[in-house]
Parts: C-alpha cells; sequence; structure tokens
C-alpha cells in the first residue's frame, strides 16, 4: 500500500493538471483574511468594552 500511496503522490503533479475550469477559482480565498480581519475586530471590541465595564 505504501509502493501504491508513493505512486500516486508522485504522479499527480499539476503538470497532468487539464487547463480547464477549476471547482475552486484563484482567489477565492479571500474571504479568510476578511473573517479573520473581522474577529480580531470582534476581539478588540469585545476588550474594550469589558475595560470600560469593569472601570464603572
Amino acid at each position: 500500500m505504501k509502493r501504491l500511496a508513493l505512486f500516486a503522490t508522485l504522479t499527480a503533479s499539476p503538470a497532468l493538471a487539464h487547463p480547464g475550469a477549476h471547482l475552486h477559482p484563484h482567489g477565492s480565498g479571500d474571504w479568510l483574511a476578511v473573517a479573520m480581519g473581522l474577529a480580531v475586530l470582534a476581539a478588540a471590541g469585545g476588550l474594550a468594552y469589558a475595560r470600560a465595564r469593569s472601570r464603572k
């Protein structure tokens, strides 16, 4: 089984990929950067809210 997996890994190269349309277009991962930015903003807002509330 190891040799079969090695063979499949070595033969599945980008040179053998078809030139047609992809299921996942390039640049579709941009939402991840936006989601991470929103998460950072939400965390910063939550911390600011908690600090402001604890000072009262």
